[in-house]
């Protein structure tokens, strides 16, 4: 039974650190926790992020004031990875973090294996969206979950009450078009996934619609000052502020928006939440939306008419001459101000220090509002372009060389200890439990006299409180039975010193033995290196989108097909079920990623109906789909949207049940032959052709229908389908390695999916044929597979 709900203390307030200035500003301005990354498995690679010795006195100078600090390995990890993963987590178990936040279930079963010291969260990026998701993640152990962004305040109360595990919810920031985790965008354009931590942003450029042009999946930033209440009230454990990828000023800014707002008293929190937004205009962030928390269908996530870039608009450049750029300025303009010129084409924008500027022929050192003013940029632009400022010179900043300076003065975190006392004749012994080790030693005292003191544990844990330079701090002093005598305080000084460093000694031996041997275990653990032994007849699996197409098992070539469990499809299985009879082993049902637990009662339904007519194959996309089907006699699979990126996560799936998982859409040929050779207990299936959902989103996209593509600036198409209040956004260009069949086989794959489910039916045939030849399909990409996967 899970924990029943209680009303908690306060929420946390989360705030990002990308860079050592953001760091700081977290803690000045009251954040009770920052995450941060590393310079290896953030997914945002593009932030500063920090080295491990930086790391680790970020995780001091935090403890020093009584806050945490979570580490982000968010990223899909590669097998080739997978050691040094390994040495991260040692070190970070060793410093002290105070969780991980991860999206890899391989990264969660080598800590859950090798470094229980570390707390797990689930990142965003897994997708945890309905109660079952989230009890799934509480029965594997895990501390907390970051819920999807898609979520109504409703939903939030209700999994925060009944989930019996902590709930972190996103409160200010940037928001993904993209439902997170389930974005391929950015990598199907050039390989930088954003499931690495290397997303491009393709979904802030500009797209073309018919005849009208805009910025379709640019949205605007969350803001949800008016909520704090709400979500405080509704259990919420944690609100999260986004944006490792932002400066100083504006964690700042946001940090003592939102601290404000939580603090304030039940009677001002009105005139807590105007101040709030007030301090929110300095964070320079896109317009504010409460994005789905207000409104299950809100209208003002993504505007298409809107620029989508970070910061202030100032306006549009009006004229170039040169190096110089003017514009109408909409705010102040301060030299030393930082400006972004975004292009009106979906190039990037660049940023640069505001070092001149002129009001007419006059230099002048700020210009008021609506002022036309030119500026000296060391970038090449165009009339048209947009101007943004994006941080202040009269903002709050810290330099880098003072937050160095400050973080050298940290001294490692103290370790808790505990104490017990006692007096046997003239020997004093002292026993010690510290850091998991537990240490006794004896010190001769001679004959003492008696004290007039009956609190002899009080003096001696005056005394023993006194730690100095030690690593030590006293957690508690015990003395039972301790008789009242005078120890001379030379002696007892003397004592105290000589035990602590006896201590130190054996507690730092001991962490540094248990540190190598839980490496030295975790990396034993490691699925060695395989060798692929050929398939000589490959499984195809064909996935399809109507039960009335179940014909196509009668092929040549097709040993089993995947349907979804759809409302259409289930409505017709009663039907279909006689002329099925025999073929119910050859048809494996596939549940949707996404599924809100107002739809929960259809799918539960739906699994009874087809496990009564003799259905047991299933394939899973989300964590939530395995108490779906718990305790009922099934053979599960696992969709590419459950992350099989590397041995580790394949053998998390084993352990849940799993006996066949399909490899990772994004993943490279490389990586996918280490997969396909390795020894596990899992059959692995590799997609071999299909519509690369690049987004699924459940944002309206404003204007636009199914029939007509979104163009890029580029030329690319992209097709657009909707399905109840899920969209998703497909490139034209269908992915194929069709012609890499006879490879994939040499590297050991005897199971492959071919996805026709967006293919008109002319096209099944030819499809199904170039994969039986192992040729290849004309006018098709192949993704990451050869490019590779960054």
């Amino acid at each position: 039974m899970h924990k029943p709900y209680e009303q908690k203390k306060k929420p946390e307030l989360l705030a990002p650190a990308g860079s050592l200035e953001a760091f700081f500003a977290a803690m000045e301005k009251g954040a009770d926790a920052v995450y941060a990354g590393l310079r290896e498995f953030s997914a945002r690679a593009k932030a500063k992020n920090f080295p491990l010795t930086q790391m680790e006195r970020m995780v001091a100078y935090a403890h020093g004031l009584g806050r945490k600090v979570y580490i982000t390995l968010n990223t899909l990890v590669k097998e080739g990875e997978l050691p040094q993963l390994v040495e991260t987590l040692a070190a970070l178990e060793a410093m002290g973090a105070d969780a991980v936040i991860l999206q890899d279930l391989g990264v969660a079963r080598l800590i859950r294996d090798h470094f229980p010291g570390l707390p797990r969260h689930a990142s965003t990026q897994m997708t945890i969206h309905n109660l079952p998701g989230a009890r799934m993640l509480r029965d594997m152990g895990f501390e907390r979950v970051v819920l999807a962004r898609e979520l109504h305040l409703d939903d939030i109360r209700h999994i925060s009450r009944e989930s019996g595990v902590e709930i972190e919810c996103f409160i200010h920031g940037a928001l993904c078009f993209a439902i997170s985790g389930q974005c391929y965008f950015s990598s199907f354009l050039g390989g930088h996934s954003g499931n690495r931590g290397r997303c491009a942003q393709p979904c802030r450029r500009h797209y073309r619609y018919r005849q009208n042009e805009g910025y379709f999946f640019s949205t605007n930033d969350l803001s949800t000052v008016d909520l704090i209440p709400d979500l405080s009230a509704a259990g919420v454990a944690s609100l999260k502020i986004e944006g490792r990828m932002k400066s100083a000023e504006y964690v700042a800014s946001v940090v003592e928006a939102y601290r404000l707002v939580l603090d304030a008293p039940e009677r001002k929190r009105a005139e807590a939440a105007a101040r709030a937004k007030e301090i929110l205009k300095f964070s320079f962030g896109r317009v504010p939306t409460k994005g789905f928390m207000a409104s299950r269908t809100p209208t003002d996530i993504a505007i298409p008419t809107l620029r989508g870039a970070t910061g202030r608009f100032l306006g549009e450049v009006k004229s170039v001459r040169g190096d110089r750029l003017t514009f109408e300025t909409k705010d102040r303009l301060f030299v030393g101000d930082r400006v972004r010129v975004q292009p009106k084409s979906d190039m990037a924008g660049k940023a640069f220090t505001v070092k001149d500027i002129f009001v007419g022929k006059e230099r002048v050192k700020s210009a008021k509002e609506r002022s036309i003013v030119t500026v000296v940029s060391p970038f090449a632009f165009k009339a048209g372009d947009a101007v943004f400022k994006v941080s202040s010179e009269t903002a709050f900043t810290m330099s880098e060389n003072a937050c160095l300076k400050r973080l050298d003065a940290v001294k490692p975190g103290k370790i808790p200890c505990a104490l017990e006392l006692s007096l046997a004749g003239e020997t004093l012994r002292i026993g010690a439990q510290a850091a998991g080790a537990e240490f006794a030693a004896e010190f001769p005292v001679g004959l003492l006299e008696p004290s007039t003191t009956s609190d002899m544990a009080g003096v001696l844990r005056a005394q023993f409180s006194r730690t100095g330079e030690t690593p030590f701090e006293l957690l508690g002093l015990d003395a039972p039975g301790f008789p009242s005598v005078l120890i001379p305080p030379a002696r007892l000084k003397d004592i105290r010193r000589d035990f602590y460093r006896r201590l130190g000694e054996k507690v730092a031996a001991g962490v540094a033995q248990r540190r190598a041997e839980a490496r030295k275990r975790a990396l034993a653990s490691l699925v060695p290196p395989g060798h692929p032994r050929r398939e000589v007849k490959g499984e195809v699996t064909v996935r399809i989108e109507h039960l009335r197409d179940t014909a196509i098992l009668r092929q040549q070539g097709v040993d089993a097909i995947i349907l979804p469990v759809s409302r259409a499809n289930i409505h017709q299985v009663p039907l279909a079920a006689r002329k099925l009879r025999g073929d119910e082993g050859r048809i494996i049902w596939h549940l949707p990623f996404v599924i809100f637990d107002a739809d929960l009662p259809f799918y539960q339904e739906a699994v009874a109906l087809l496990t009564g007519q003799g259905f047991r194959r299933f394939e899973l996309s989300n964590l939530s789909h395995f108490p779906l089907l718990a305790g009922r006699d099934v053979e599960l699979s696992t969709d590419y949207r459950l992350f099989s990126l590397n041995t580790q996560a394949i053998m998390a799936w084993h352990e849940l049940g799993v006996t066949t998982s399909t490899l990772y859409i994004e993943d490279d040929v490389e990586n996918m032959a280490v997969l396909l050779g390795a020894p596990v207990p899992v059959r692995r299936r590799v997609l071999v052709y299909g519509g690369v959902p690049a987004m699924t989103t459940r944002v309206a996209i404003k204007g636009v229908k199914g029939d007509a593509p979104l163009v890029s600036d580029r030329g690319e198409e992209y097709e657009v389908a909707v399905r109840g209040d899920l969209t998703t956004i497909t490139p034209a260009v269908r992915f194929s390695v069709t012609h890499f069949r006879g490879r994939l086989q040499e590297a050991g794959c005897g199971s492959f999916v071919v996805d026709l489910s967006q293919a008109p039916r002319e096209r099944w045939r030819p499809i199904l044929d170039a994969l039986a030849r192992g040729e290849g399909v004309p006018g098709t990409s192949e993704f990451n597979f050869v490019m590779g996967l960054v």
